[in-house]
């Protein structure tokens, strides 16, 4: 059993979020869940509160204090989905100036998993120099893009095919991940 990171900002799309803790359940790993003010408003416009009850754990954003704080605390990693792009801002920023954003750069400076997932369109400048520098530092950078070619039936099937890779870039069990999206070739 391995504990994650999940934060949630104020972009749409929750609902990668909430199922991307669902399969940390139940891969029997822990979630750490921290969710901006404005990721709140969104999450419950959303209707994700289904999110609550996949994490073992809820810190408030405000609380610096929080074992997620510290680079000591055993966590395997962290995804940041879905990831505003003031978010992705101030974390390639290093501004830390919420527990959010402090995580996921003791993430980066302890050489963890760290994804972001942005869920924007389209990127403008600022935000391609804000990812190129998370990835340079280390993070990878999972746009919400899901994949057609497996044929999804269900809405839920074609988020699964980005919540795949995020919990391959987390360091799941490849056995695992393979049971959430269908793999090129798989059909």
């Amino acid at each position: 059993m391995s504990r994650f990171v999940l934060g949630v900002t104020g972009a749409s799309g929750v609902v990668y979020a909430t199922r991307t803790a669902m399969y940390l359940q139940r891969f029997g790993h822990e979630v750490t869940l921290i969710v901006t003010h404005p990721g709140k408003q969104v999450l419950e416009y959303e209707g994700q509160s289904a999110l609550y009850g996949y994490s073992k754990d809820v810190c408030n954003v405000d609380d610096f204090f929080a074992e997620c704080a510290s680079g000591s605390a055993d966590y395997a990693g962290m995804a940041v989905v879905p990831c505003s792009m003031g978010t992705l801002g101030r974390i390639a920023g290093g501004t830390s100036d919420n527990l959010l954003v402090r995580a996921a750069d003791v993430c980066l400076k302890e050489r963890r998993p760290l994804v972001i997932v942005p869920r924007e369109m389209p990127y403008n400048l600022i935000h391609i120099e804000n990812m190129k520098r998370v990835a340079l530092a280390g993070a990878v950078v999972i746009p919400a893009s899901p994949q057609f070619y497996s044929k999804p039936a269900t809405m839920e099937e074609l988020v699964d095919t980005v919540v795949a890779k995020i919990l391959k870039h987390l360091g799941v069990d490849a056995t695992q991940v393979a049971t959430v999206a269908h793999a090129w070739g798989g059909v």
